[in-house]
């Protein structure tokens, strides 16, 4: 669990937290180069056409409008932890604080699948 906690602090820390920002700039926290990357393997994953560039586009728009960006690197990262396994990781498969940033990333992805394909 102090892992978990720490890994999120330094997240929150790097992005400076999203609680003072206006809705405009809320919607627009996430850096382009991790939209980017969504794009990138969302292309992967569904077909590298003009299409799926526009759907995959819109999916990560439609999350960023849901969930601010430190909650999205912080999903993320609890995802990347359980990659790895072992022993040291077994907090990131169990912990409910983990498992809440998880299941809000899935909600919004799942929204996102909806709205844009």
């Amino acid at each position: 669990m102090k892992g978990l906690v720490y890994a999120i602090a330094v997240t929150v820390a790097v992005t400076g937290g999203a609680s003072a920002q206006s809705v405009a700039d809320r919607l627009n926290d996430y850096p382009t180069a991790a939209r980017a990357d969504y794009v990138f393997a969302c292309m992967v994953t569904n077909g590298q056409t003009r299409e799926m560039l526009d759907r995959c586009a819109c999916s990560i728009d439609e999350i960023a409008s849901i969930l601010p960006y430190a909650q999205y690197l912080q999903a993320e990262t609890v995802l990347s932890m359980r990659r790895v396994g072992g022993e040291r990781m077994a907090i990131f498969q169990s912990a409910s604080m983990a498992e809440h940033l998880v299941a809000d990333m899935r909600r919004a992805q799942a929204e996102a699948e909806i709205v844009c394909f």
